[in-house]
Parts: structure tokens; sequence; C-alpha cells
């Protein structure tokens, strides 16, 4: 592989694919529950508020895929899988760490400014609002 090669396959595109990857709401809000430990499908389902059966099962394989998950099939009566984060998943949980304190510090704010924001946009003639989205 030439340094050409090598700068295409790690470059800002490469980067945004991975970015939008871990950070979708879903992976984020599993990841973050895999933090806490090993955890059953139905268990992520009940933790990860909203989030359908499809979808949680689109980002489990896709975190899987990536390497930040594994999923263990337990050969028990009944059978049962676990997910669980990889050391590389770890890392991920570590540094989104300062985005889920941020969020859960300004959610108040993050309300009273769409709450403002709405008031604002009711009181504008519909032209007004039509011009600013």
């Amino acid at each position: 592989m030439t340094p050409t090669d090598s700068q295409s396959q790690q470059g800002p595109g490469r980067a945004r694919v991975v970015l939008g990857m871990v950070g979708d709401k879903w992976s984020l809000l599993v990841v973050c529950r895999l933090g806490q430990g090993p955890r059953r499908f139905t268990e992520l389902k009940r933790a990860v508020d909203g989030v359908s059966q499809r979808m949680l099962t689109v980002t489990l394989r896709s975190l899987e895929r990536d390497g930040i998950l594994t999923r263990t099939v337990h050969n028990v009566m009944p059978p049962h899988v676990t997910y669980e984060l990889t050391p590389m998943g770890r890392t991920l949980h570590e540094a989104t760490a300062p985005l889920r304190q941020w969020t859960i510090e300004h959610l108040a704010h993050i309300d009273n400014a769409r709450v403002e924001y709405d008031a604002r946009a009711s009181t504008l003639p519909a032209e007004s609002v039509k011009n600013h989205t």
C-alpha cells in the first residue's frame, strides 16, 4: 500500500463515516448502556427508550461489525445471547462520557431555548417563518 493509499484510507471521509456510525443516537445509547456491563437483548430493549426491536437489531449488528461490541451465544436452555463492549468499545464509552455529561447538564437549558424559540416562531407572520427555514 502506498502512502497515498494509506492516507485515503484514514482521511476525513473515512472519519466522517465512522463518526456517523458511532454518533447516531441509537449507537450512543447502546454503548452507554453496555458501559454498565454485559446485557441481554431484552435488557437493552428496555433500557434504550423508544428503540424498536428492528432498530436495536440493526444497531447491534453494526456495532458488532465495527468491533465495538461482542455478541455471545450461551448454550443453555433456553439459549440466550449477551452483548458486551470490546476494549475498543470501552474506549468509545469513555470518550463519549463528556458528551453524556454535557447533555445531562444542559437538558433544562435546551428545553427552555426550544420553548422560547417556539414562542417567537408562533408570533411571526407565516411568510417570515417560511423564509427562515
